[in-house]
């Protein structure tokens, strides 16, 4: 008897454990989730001049829904950035898909502008929790010899959702009846998914939980010079992506004088594909390398885009969204390899949503800013003073890894 009263909670062990994924698929199933993050942020993109013609809205308004995406984040990053260091990856990033599958249900039932500014605060407040425990999740589990793997998949996971979302969400605009739901339909059922993957994910739990508080994200000491280096890559990044998402599609309907919407998202695709593209190669590119290279592209892109938006030329643009997914491949990918490198295992989940925070904040203050100028003094001005203002950017990050190299070189 006591056999068998052994032996039948053991077989039921061994029947969990069979339906566990291993730590390789702990691997893909986070990268899914950084995957679904950016469908999420780019899925309405190709439909912002949609919703601005039913509803008249202005350049403005637009760029406002768009970084509600980026403001919720900030709100979310201070008070649950460590929270994955606490209670575990899987968990966070449980909670982070299920609110990204609640957006996907506001979107696809909106009749006015009020639903698309909330369902982008719960897809920016799942991102806040899902990005950071997803790219420290990508770390832990990964099984390749090659450490800089971790952050070519984060880069390669996130340019693939995007580049799906575009091309996928265009594409459905313009063939399909009902172009404002089915793009949602899709989210939502990705996230279902999603949620069944990591729930099939080993428990990373912690064993001694501790008593959750609010904490904002920190940097470890001794790191403030290369956290610096490596968040100014990735900002740098995300502001030109912001004025690809936010009004890109405005930027081809007036530049091709089309509203075809899968014309449309097929350009902007090019730009997403692009990244993940170059991210296949960038394994083995030193983080320092990439960084300097991703900020001296990102000049030959914003010229583009400056030339781009005066001349009224989709050639144009076509060659900004090619130089600049090049760019932002090499940026992004190198600023989190720094980080990677230089992050403590205890803090790497903190560390990272400092990183993110202090992005998106710029992120969303391009948005914005664009979205101001363009309303008030053209589309043309706009990109202009936003190309001006992205070269500092791209001159501060080669002038801090200059600065960084020098003392590398006086502490030797």
């Amino acid at each position: 008897m006591t056999t068998q009263g052994t032996a039948a909670p053991a077989d039921a062990l061994a029947s969990r454990t069979r339906w566990r994924l291993g730590r390789r698929g702990a691997f893909w199933a986070a990268a899914s989730v950084l995957a679904l993050v950016l469908w999420s942020s780019g899925a309405p993109s190709v439909l912002y001049p949609i919703y601005a013609e039913q509803w008249h809205l202005t350049p403005l308004t637009i760029t406002m829904v768009f970084a509600t995406y980026q403001l919720a984040l900030i709100i979310v990053l201070p008070l649950f950035g460590s929270l994955s260091d606490q209670f575990g990856r899987r968990l966070v990033m449980l909670a982070g898909v299920a609110l990204i599958a609640a957006s996907a249900i506001l979107f696809a039932v909106a009749s006015d502008v009020s639903f698309l500014f909330i369902g982008r605060t719960l897809q920016g407040a799942g991102a806040g929790l899902a990005m950071g425990s997803a790219t420290a999740s990508l770390i832990e589990n990964n099984t390749s010899a090659n450490p800089r793997f971790a952050s070519s998949m984060a880069t390669i996971s996130t340019a693939t959702g995007l580049t799906l979302a575009l091309v996928l969400s265009g594409a459905v605009a313009q063939f399909a009846p009902l172009p404002l739901l089915w793009s949602y339909i899709v989210l939502l059922v990705l996230s279902v998914a999603s949620i069944g993957a990591l729930a099939l994910s080993p428990d990373d739990t912690p064993i001694r939980l501790q008593r959750w508080r609010p904490q904002a994200p920190s940097m470890p000491r001794g790191i403030r010079l290369r956290f610096a280096i490596a968040t100014l890559s990735v900002s740098l990044a995300y502001c030109v992506g912001a004025i690809f998402l936010s009004l890109g599609a405005h930027m081809i309907t007036q530049f091709a004088h089309t509203g075809n919407s899968a014309l449309v998202g097929a350009l902007l695709g090019v730009s997403a594909a692009t990244i993940g593209l170059t991210a296949l190669f960038l394994s083995r590119v030193p983080p320092n390398v990439s960084i300097g290279i991703g900020a001296t592209l990102t000049l030959v892109s914003l010229g583009l885009m400056a030339a781009a938006s005066t001349a009224g030329s989709v050639i144009l643009f076509l060659g900004w969204c090619i130089f600049g997914g090049i760019a932002y491949s090499f940026a992004f990918t190198g600023g989190l390899g720094l980080i990677n490198r230089v992050a403590s295992p205890r803090h790497r989940g903190s560390t990272l949503s400092l990183l993110y925070l202090v992005s998106y904040a710029l992120q969303a203050g391009t948005a914005i800013g664009v979205g101001a100028l363009a309303t008030a003094g053209g589309l043309s001005t706009a990109v202009g003073i936003a190309a001006l203002s992205l070269t500092a950017l791209s001159a501060a990050v080669l002038v801090l890894m200059l600065v960084a190299a020098r003392a590398t070189r006086q502490a030797i």
